[in-house]
């Protein structure tokens, strides 16, 4: 005969599980440097220290999502990321991650001219990517790959939808690791070949780097699937 606790049991199961929840979740914190600034008047007004955690959450989610990394063993051992508006940033810089800090310019905040909002999320997913994503242990760097990181980054800003004006276009640039959107681009032709490409490629580079990842992971050698992409947009 079961006992008659039984019934209780699922919401117990429930309760630990929400508990186990909170104490595997990321901390957010958003702090204003620039107050006075005209960017930190507009974050201030316009996206505010609740719109901003909220989508520092969303934007971890999802790239959880994107690299498949269900579980705490595939990802980063990451408790908290810092976000600091900062009143300038090198020129020509928007933001900046660095030992899981954002800091982001409210110069470019005061500058912008399109829908703040927008503008914000897909800046901050581009470089939450730089918190969650794998660099080969510094073997990217070392063998000047720097444009796969980036690139990676604008392919999840790419693939939430967060699309700013001057982006390239498919089939634009011409080197596959010139980074940014061209290599984001190029990124989501590769996805298209396989299904979850990024995913694997990431988790390739959780200990090192080599260009044979393409040809391990799509049967072809990156300069080869490169002049694929340039020939399937006709340049």
């Amino acid at each position: 005969m079961a006992s008659k606790n039984a019934k209780y049991l699922p919401l117990l199961f429930l309760y630990i599980l929400g508990i186990f929840d909170l104490i595997l979740a990321v901390d957010y914190t958003v702090t204003n440097n620039a107050p006075t600034t005209q960017g930190g008047m507009v974050f201030a007004n316009q996206i505010g220290e609740d719109y901003a955690q909220q989508t520092l959450d969303s934007a971890t989610n999802f790239i959880w999502q994107i690299f498949q990394e269900n579980t705490d063993d595939d990802r980063k051992d990451v408790n908290q990321v810092d976000l600091i508006i900062v009143p300038s940033l090198p020129p020509g810089v928007v933001a900046e991650t660095s030992n899981n800090q954002i800091q982001y310019s409210s110069d470019f905040l005061g500058g912008s001219s399109g829908d703040v909002k927008t503008d914000f999320a897909g800046v901050i997913y581009h470089e939450m990517t730089h918190v969650w994503q794998w660099d080969g242990n510094g073997q990217v760097g070392q063998q000047n790959r720097g444009g796969l990181i980036e690139g990676i980054a604008d392919y999840v800003r790419l693939k939430v939808g967060f699309i700013p004006d001057g982006w390239a276009q498919p089939g634009d640039g011409t080197s596959w690791d010139e980074g940014y959107s061209t290599t984001a681009r190029f990124l989501d032709y590769c996805d298209s070949l396989m299904s979850g490409f990024v995913a694997q490629l990431n988790k390739k580079m959780k200990d090192g780097y080599s260009d044979g990842f393409f040809q391990d992971l799509l049967g072809k050698s990156v300069d080869q699937l490169w002049s694929d992409y340039k020939a399937k947009y006709g340049q």
